[in-house]
Formats: structure tokens, C-alpha cells, sequence
């Protein structure tokens, strides 16, 4: 999701107390500023609860856990986001803890794109989350037609890219899972293919 930087720089206390005091919007922290987060489409918001909803049966009980937006995921020490789905594969963030708000070691996070924020995610976003060292892999998921992306880290950095289209399934190495990509759409009216054909391509 978008986000619109606010004026002054804060600390990461006074962020948190503004997380805590703000029950309707969420601020994202990076570098000094707090940035509140635009709000979403039904589409967005359904997307986003299909990729919740598939994640957790596929890991069910395992070592490694899904969480959503309510989440503030640590990048660093002086950046936090609040990616669409995030999941966290440590030992200590394996289970859910009543007085926990945050992750602070991320392997995957997922972003729905739209309009407004498709540029600032394929951008800045992704060069805080590149820089995270927990994080393997980075998904974008497309709103204008049935599509995911998935940037991996390899050994010699973020070199790897797979776009997986309708009829696919997406493959998340770093968590070891499979599913399709129309799960992620269900009960949503976006198109299986590009409105000019499949010719067309991600830009």
C-alpha cells in the first residue's frame, strides 16, 4: 500500500505510541518519518486475505507463520513497514504472542499493487526490503489482471525473477510451498488475462 510522509521526524518510541494511539490508520516508520498508509479497494483487501488464507493451510503448524497488514515489520533499525502479508520463519516469532506488534525477521512479504502505489512499491519499497538481510524473497501481486512476481535472493543478491500468470503455480522457495495463482483472486472481478490478450507484459 501507498504511504504519505509526514512533516517532522520522530523517534521510534514516539512512532509507536502513535501506532498505539491510532486505531484507524497505520504509519509506516523510515529513516526519522512516519508515513500513514493509503487505503485499499475490496479487490486489494480480498487479495490480500486470499494470500492470508492460503499461506496459513499450506503451513499449518509448521515452523513458519503468516501474518497481515496489522503487523509492522522491522527492515532495519531505523525502518519499519507494513507490507499487505508477511511471513516469518524464526523459532522465537514461530508462535503468536498476545503482546507482540511487531516481526522483527521477515522471509517473505507479499504486496498488492494498485495505481496509486504500484510505483513506490516496485521502487523505494522494494530497495528497503531488498535491504533487509532476513528477507529471501519479495512478491508483488497485480490488480490489473491475474499476475505475481517473485524476486529472490540469491547468493550474489536479488538477480532472480519469476512472473507467474493464471494458469500457474507460484513457487516460494524460501518457505518451501506451492499454490496457485487464481487462488489469490478468488471472488475478486479481476481478469485472468490483460485486457489487450496474454500478449501484453508486466512493465
Amino acid at each position: 500500500m501507498g504511504a504519505e510522509r509526514s512533516p517532522g521526524r520522530v523517534t521510534i518510541d514516539e512512532w509507536r505510541t502513535l501506532l498505539r494511539e491510532s486505531h484507524d490508520v497505520k504509519y509506516e516508520y523510515i529513516d526519522g518519518y512516519v508515513h500513514a498508509m493509503a487505503g485499499g479497494t475490496q479487490a486489494h483487501a480480498r487479495i490480500a486475505g486470499n494470500v492470508l488464507g492460503v499461506l496459513d493451510a499450506i503451513l499449518g503448524d509448521g515452523p513458519c507463520i503468516a501474518y497481515p497488514l496489522d503487523m509492522a515489520t522491522r527492515l532495519s533499525e531505523s525502518r519499519y513497514a507494513f507490507p499487505d502479508v508477511v511471513v516469518t520463519c524464526e523459532e522465537y516469532e514461530s508462535v503468536a504472542l498476545r503482546e507482540e506488534t511487531e516481526i522483527a525477521s521477515p522471509t517473505v512479504v507479499f504486496e498488492v499493487l494498485s495505481e496509486s502505489t504500484e510505483l513506490y512499491d516496485r521502487t523505494v519499497k522494494s530497495a528497503y526490503y531488498r535491504a533487509c538481510p532476513s528477507l529471501r524473497e519479495y512478491v508483488l501481486i497485480c490488480t490489473d489482471f491475474q499476475a505475481v512476481e517473485v524476486y529472490r535472493r540469491a547468493a550474489d543478491g536479488w538477480g532472480m525473477f519469476h512472473v507467474y500468470r493464471h494458469e500457474d503455480e507460484v513457487e516460494l522457495t524460501s518457505i518451501n510451498v506451492r499454490f496457485p495463482v487464481a487462488a489469490l483472486y478468488r471472488r475478486t472481478n479481476v481478469p485472468a488475462t490483460p485486457p489487450d490478450g496474454p500478449q501484453n507484459h508486466l512493465h
